[in-house]
C-alpha cells in the first residue's frame, strides 16, 4: 500500500490500483454526507480532480493520483457515505483504476513514510 500526501492511499492488485482516503483523512473530515464518483471508463490524469466529497465541515476534491482509466467506482458510498468515515481504508475506498504509467505508484510514501508525515 502506498500513500500520498493528500492522504489517499493506492493498492495495486494485479495491475489495477485502488484508492480510498486514510484513517487520519476521514477523522480530520468529519461525517461525509455527500460523495460525487467518476463514471466507468473515465481517463484521468495524475493531480485531476475526480472525486467531490462533503463533510459537515468541508467539501473536498479527491485527486486522481496516478494517470489511467477508472474501471469501477464504489457505488454504495454514494448510497451510504457513513461507509468512509466507516471504514476508510476498506469498505470506504472511492474507485479503482488501471494505469496506464504503473512507475508514478513509486513516488509515493510507504505506511512507515506516511505514519512519519502525518506525525
Amino acid at each position: 500500500m502506498k500513500f500520498t500526501e493528500e492522504h489517499e492511499w493506492l493498492q495495486d492488485d494485479d495491475g489495477v490500483v485502488t484508492v480510498g482516503i486514510t484513517d487520519h483523512a476521514a477523522e480530520q473530515l468529519g461525517d461525509i454526507v455527500f460523495v460525487e464518483l467518476p463514471e466507468v471508463g473515465t481517463e484521468v490524469t495524475k493531480d485531476e480532480e475526480v472525486v467531490v466529497i462533503e463533510s459537515v465541515k468541508a467539501a473536498s476534491d479527491i485527486l486522481a493520483p496516478i494517470d489511467g482509466e477508472i474501471v469501477e467506482v464504489n457505488e454504495a458510498i454514494v448510497d451510504e457515505p457513513s461507509k468512509v468515515n466507516e471504514d476508510p481504508m476498506g469498505d470506504g475506498w472511492f474507485f479503482k483504476v488501471k494505469p496506464s504509467d504503473p512507475g508514478q505508484m513509486a513516488d509515493y510514501m510507504d505506511e512507515a513514510g506516511y505514519k512519519s508525515f502525518i506525525g
